[in-house]
C-alpha cells in the first residue's frame, strides 16, 4: 500500500473516528453534567418551595394568634371597625377571618368572593373543641387554602384562611424553573431516588378530615434544554474543527511529503542498474527527504563505483566467470570466459550452462542440487572441457544470494589447471617412484603394503642390500652407480610376476612384497633374484664391476599380518644375512635372541635417551685386586646399569649394542663421567689410595668435544687426576688411531692414566701396543677363563704379560672366576685380577672403602 493511501486510511480510519469519539464522549459528559445540575436544581427548588409553604403556614398561624386575643373581648361594633381596618391593610390580602363557635363557622365581616365559597363541613371535633392551635392546608371544591385555627375559649376559636392560587404558589419557586404547582389530597406518590421526572411531590400539613395532602410541583426544563443545545453546538463545532484540521493536515502532508516522496520513488524507478552512470536524485518537500535523497545519491555512487570495480575485476581476472539464474541459464560471461569457450556474451546469454560447456545434463542437475542446498561454502570439483584440446578445469560453484538471503543464481568459476595437473602427476610420480629405477620408493611401498596385504593368507617381505656398491660409486662416480641400480632393478623385475611388489627403499636397498607363497617358494624366488643380480656386470673405462646382495626375509600369516612390522623384521634379517657374507639369505626368527635384540634396538635407543634425561643411569663397581704382595692402590671398574620403572635392573648387554648402533654412546659416556666425578668428589677419603676405571667407547674416543667435556668436569669437581683411569678397547683405539693418540696424549698431560681393554681378542699387534700411551693392559677373558686347564691360553697370557713387563705396562686379567685361575695368574706374575672370584658388581652408592692393613691390624 502506498504511503498516500496509508495516510488516508490513517486519517479516515483513525483520526476522524478519534475526533468523533472524543466529541461524543464530551457531549455525553455535558449531558451528564446538565442532568446532574438539573436534578440538583429541582431538589433544591423543591426544598425551597416546601420551606416557603411552611413559612406561610407559620406566619398565618402567628397572625391568627395575634388577632385571636382581642377578638374575644371586642363588642360587635368594634369588631366591624376592626374588620374594616383589616380589609384596608395589605396584610389581609387573600386572607379571611372566621369565628368558630360550637362547631358553627361565621365570618367576622362580609367576605370577598374568593373566600365566600370556603366551607368547612363537617368541622372536625379537634378543631372546634381543641385547646391548641392547628394549621394546615385545606382543599375545598378544587381550591386550596391555608387554614390556621386558634382556640379563644372552650368551644370557641378564631380561624384565619389564605387562598392558594396558582400564581401565588408559583411565587414559591424560581421563574422559569417551576411551571406549575398544585395541592392535592391523598398520600403523595413515592418518588424514586435520582429520578429524572420533571414532577416532584411534597407532603404538606393537612386539615381535611385527617386525610393527608401533598404539593405537586411541575418543573420546566426549558432553560436546561437551551444549555444542552449550546453544549451540543460546541461538540459539533469541535468535530467540525477537528475534521477541518485533519483535512488541512492531510493536504499539507500530501503537498509537503507524499508528492515529493512519490517524485523521489519515480526517480528511483527510472534508475537503470545496467547503465554505467546514473542521474542523481532531487529531493524536496521537507528536510528529511532532501537528506534521504543525498544519502541515496551517496549510496548509488558507491554502488555504481563498486559495480564498475567488480566489473573491472571480473574482466581482468585470469579465471573464467559465468553467472547463471535459478534455471541454470547464463546471465553473464566475463571476457576470459568468452575466450575460453569461444563465444560472445550476446550469444551466450540465456543459453543453458550444460549446452555452453558441452557437458551432459548432470552438470545442470549439480547446479540445481547446490542451489537447493543453500550452501554457504563454494563447491569445488574438476571438469574436463572439450574444446580444440582437452583441458582440465577447476570448477567452483557458489550460490548467488540476494538481500533476503535467497538464492538467485550461481557463480561458476572455471580455472585452467591443465598444467598444474600435469605437474602434480609428475610430482606424484616423483613422490611415489624412484627417479633412477622407476620402482616404487620407500614411502609409496610402505603406504601400499597395507592394501597389498588385504585378503592375503600370507605375506612375505624380502629386504635386499647390495654389497660392494659403494666401491662403484667411489671408483666410477654416482652416474655409474645409478646405471648399476637400473641393471639391478631390471634383473629383479625379470624374476617377478604381476603378483609381487618391488621397490627401491633407498641407497642400495630394495624391498619386495610377496602374497600367498610358501616359505620354500619365497626362498627359491629370493635365491633366483640374488643369482640374477650377482650376474650383472658394469663396464666402465675397461673395468668390470659386479655387486653382491644380501637378503632378509620375514613371513607372516593371516590374521597376524602387520606389514610395517614385517618390513622391520626383514631389515633385521638382512642385517644378519650380511654378517654371514655376500649373497646370503636369512629368514627372520623371533626366537633368535640376536635378531630380537636387533629388532628391539630402536626401543632401547629411546629408553637410553629417557634414562639420560631423567637421571636413571645407575653406576655399579667391580673391584680389581692386586696380585702381588707390594702396596697397590685399591682399584675398581665403573659399570653401567639402567633401572626400569618396575625396579628391574638392566645389564649393559641389553642396551649397549643399541646405543652404539644409534650413536648414543657419546652421551652415555659423558653421563658416566659426570656421575663418577661427582661421586668421587664426595669421597675425599679415598683420593690417596683409590683408582677408578671408566670405559670410553669407540664413538667417544677422539670425538669432537669429548676432551673439552672431560676437562670441564675435571675442573668443576676438582678431583685428583691420579684417581681416574680411562679404559679403551684395542679395536676402537686402532680404528681411531690418530684421534685416539691426540686425546690420550692430552689427557695424560692432565695426569689421567689409561688401560687397553680386551687385549688379544681383536686384530691388534704388539706394534700398536708400543705406540699407544697406556699404563695397563687388560687381557681378554677368553684367554683367562680356561687358563687353569688350557696350556695354550696359559702361554698366550704369559707372553702378553712378559711383553708388557718389558714395556713397563702393568697387566690386568679379566674373567677370574675361581682360585685355580688366581693361582695360575700369580704363577705368571699378573699384576691385577678382576672377576667373580674377586668380587661381583655392586651399586657404587653402597661402596665401603677397605681400611689399610695397618689400620686393620690395629683394630
Amino acid at each position: 500500500m502506498h504511503i498516500g493511501k496509508k495516510l488516508i486510511v490513517f486519517v479516515v480510519g483513525f483520526c476522524m473516528p478519534a475526533v468523533i469519539s472524543v466529541s461524543y464522549c464530551l457531549s455525553m459528559w455535558f449531558d451528564h453534567r446538565i442532568e446532574s445540575l438539573k436534578l440538583s436544581t429541582f431538589n433544591t427548588e423543591l426544598v425551597t418551595i416546601g420551606s416557603q409553604l411552611n413559612k406561610d403556614i407559620k406566619q398565618l398561624e402567628l397572625l391568627a394568634n395575634i388577632y385571636a386575643v382581642p377578638l374575644s373581648e371586642l363588642s360587635p361594633l368594634k369588631r366591624i371597625t376592626l374588620d374594616e381596618a383589616w380589609r384596608a391593610s395589605r396584610i389581609s390580602e387573600h386572607l379571611s377571618l372566621f369565628y368558630l363557635n360550637e362547631g358553627q363557622l361565621k365570618p367576622f365581616s362580609p367576605l370577598y368572593d374568593d373566600v365566600m365559597s370556603f366551607e368547612l363541613k363537617p368541622i372536625p371535633s379537634y378543631l372546634s373543641h381543641g385547646t391548641s392551635p392547628h394549621s394546615g392546608v385545606y382543599i375545598n371544591k378544587g381550591i386550596s387554602y391555608i387554614v390556621s385555627v386558634v382556640p379563644i375559649e372552650p368551644n370557641r376559636s378564631v380561624m384565619m384562611v389564605r387562598r392558594l392560587t396558582s400564581e401565588y404558589l408559583l411565587g414559591y419557586g424560581l421563574q422559569g424553573i417551576v411551571s406549575r404547582m398544585t395541592i392535592l389530597d391523598g398520600a403523595a406518590p413515592v418518588q424514586q431516588t435520582n429520578s429524572r421526572s420533571d414532577t416532584s411531590f411534597l407532603e404538606v400539613p393537612s386539615l381535611i378530615y385527617d386525610k393527608p395532602a401533598y404539593l405537586e410541583v411541575n418543573f420546566s426544563d426549558k432553560a436546561f434544554n437551551q444549555v444542552q443545545l449550546k453544549y451540543d453546538l460546541v461538540s459539533i463545532g469541535i468535530v467540525c474543527v477537528g475534521i477541518l484540521i485533519l483535512i488541512a493536515g492531510y493536504i499539507w502532508l500530501k503537498l509537503g511529503l507524499i508528492r515529493p516522496f512519490h517524485r523521489l520513488m519515480t526517480q528511483l524507478e527510472e534508475i537503470d542498474p545496467t547503465a554505467k552512470t546514473y542521474t542523481p536524485l532531487i529531493g524536496g518537500g521537507c528536510f528529511e527527504l532532501v537528506v534521504m535523497a543525498d544519502r541515496i545519491n551517496t549510496l548509488l555512487a558507491k554502488i555504481f563505483q563498486l559495480k564498475e570495480r567488480s566489473k573491472t575485476t571480473l574482466e581482468s581476472i585470469a579465471e573464467a566467470v559465468i553467472l547463471t539464474d535459478t534455471k541454470a541459464k547464463v546471465v553473464y560471461l566475463n571476457p576470459q570466459a568468452e575466450r575460453l569457450l569461444g563465444v560472445k556474451s550476446a550469444y551466450a546469454i540465456g543459453v543453458s550452462v550444460d549446452v555452453l560447456l558441452k557437458t551432459d545434463k548432470s552438470f545442470n542437475q549439480d547446479l540445481f542440487d547446490f542451489m537447493a542446498s543453500r550452501a554457504q561454502e563454494p563447491a569445488l570439483s574438476k571438469l574436463k572441457l572439450n574444446s580444440e584440446s582437452t583441458r582440465i578445469m577447476e570448477r567452483s560453484i557458489s550460490n548467488l544470494l540476494n538481500h533476503k538471503q535467497r538464492v538467485m543464481g550461481t557463480v561458476i568459476l572455471l580455472r585452467d589447471i591443465t598444467q598444474e595437473e600435469l605437474l602434480k602427476r609428475k610430482l606424484r610420480q616423483r613422490a611415489n617412484f624412484d627417479p633412477i629405477t622407476s620402482l616404487l620408493n620407500r614411502r609409496a611401498f610402505e603406504e601400499r603394503l597395507e592394501g597389498f596385504s588385504l585378503g592375503a593368507q600370507s605375506i612375505a617381505i624380502c629386504y635386499f642390500d647390495l654389497e660392494q656398491f659403494k666401491l662403484i660409486n667411489d671408483s666410477c662416480g654416482h652416474s655409474a652407480g645409478d646405471r648399476m641400480l637400473v641393471m639391478v632393478a631390471r634383473a629383479m623385475q625379470s624374476c617377478l610376476t604381476k603378483d609381487e611388489m618391488l621397490a627401491r627403499l633407498g641407497g642400495d636397498e630394495f624391498g619386495l612384497a610377496i602374497r600367498d607363497h610358501s616359505a620354500l617358494e619365497v626362498a627359491q624366488l629370493t635365491k633366483r633374484i640374488v643369482a640374477s643380480v650377482s650376474m650383472q656386470v658394469l663396464r666402465d673405462n675397461a673395468c668390470h664391476y659386479k655387486v653382491g646382495v644380501s637378503a632378509g626375509i620375514a613371513i607372516a600369516r593371516a590374521p597376524y599380518i602387520s606389514a610395517k612390522e614385517l618390513l622391520k623384521d626383514a631389515d633385521i634379517a638382512c642385517f644378519a644375512a650380511k654378517s654371514k657374507g655376500c649373497n646370503q639369505v636369512h629368514f627372520y626368527d623371533d626366537k633368535d635372541k640376536e635378531l630380537t635384540c636387533q629388532r628391539n634396538a630402536p626401543m632401547w635407543a629411546v629408553r637410553i635417551g629417557q634414562a639420560i634425561e631423567h637421571n636413571e643411569l645407575l653406576l655399579y663397581y667391580q673391584p680389581i685386586q692386586g696380585m702381588g704382595t707390594g702396596k697397590h692402590r685399591q682399584r675398581m671398574e665403573i659399570l653401567l646399569r639402567i633401572q626400569e620403572p618396575n625396579g628391574r635392573i638392566l645389564s649393559p648387554a641389553q642396551f649397549i649394542a643399541a646405543a652404539e648402533r644409534f650413536k648414543l654412546m657419546n652421551d652415555v659416556d659423558k653421563e658416566v663421567i659426570r656421575k663418577t666425578f661427582l661421586w668421587l668428589s664426595m669421597h675425599e677419603e679415598i683420593w690417596d689410595d683409590h683408582c677408578i676405571s671408566i670405559n670410553l667407547s669407540g664413538n667417544s674416543l677422539g670425538a669432537e668435544g669429548m676432551v673439552d667435556y672431560i676437562t670441564q668436569q675435571f675442573e668443576r669437581f676438582a678431583i685428583p687426576s691420579k684417581c681416574i683411569c680411562f679404559e679403551i678397547t684395542e679395536t676402537s683405539a686402532i680404528q681411531n688411531r690418530n684421534r685416539a693418540m691426540d686425546m690420550l696424549e692430552y689427557l695424560r698431560k692432565l695426569g689421567f692414566s689409561f688401560a687397553l681393554d680386551d687385549f688379544g681378542s681383536g686384530f691388534a699387534s704388539y706394534g700398536y701396543l708400543k705406540e699407544l700411551p697406556v699404563d695397563y693392559v687388560k687381557i681378554d677373558g677368553c684367554f683367562v677363563k680356561n687358563l687353569a686347564t688350557n696350556a695354550k691360553d696359559f702361554a698366550i697370557v704369559k707372553s702378553i704379560h712378559d711383553v708388557c713387563c718389558v714395556m713397563g705396562i702393568e697387566t690386568v686379567a679379566e674373567f677370574v672366576e675361581n682360585q685355580d685361575i688366581i693361582d695360575k695368574l700369580q704363577e705368571i706374575g699378573i699384576n691385577y685380577a678382576q672377576g667373580y672370584a674377586i668380587g661381583r658388581p655392586q651399586p657404587l652408592s653402597s661402596y665401603q672403602p677397605r681400611k689399610p692393613v695397618s689400620q686393620r691390624l690395629t683394630a
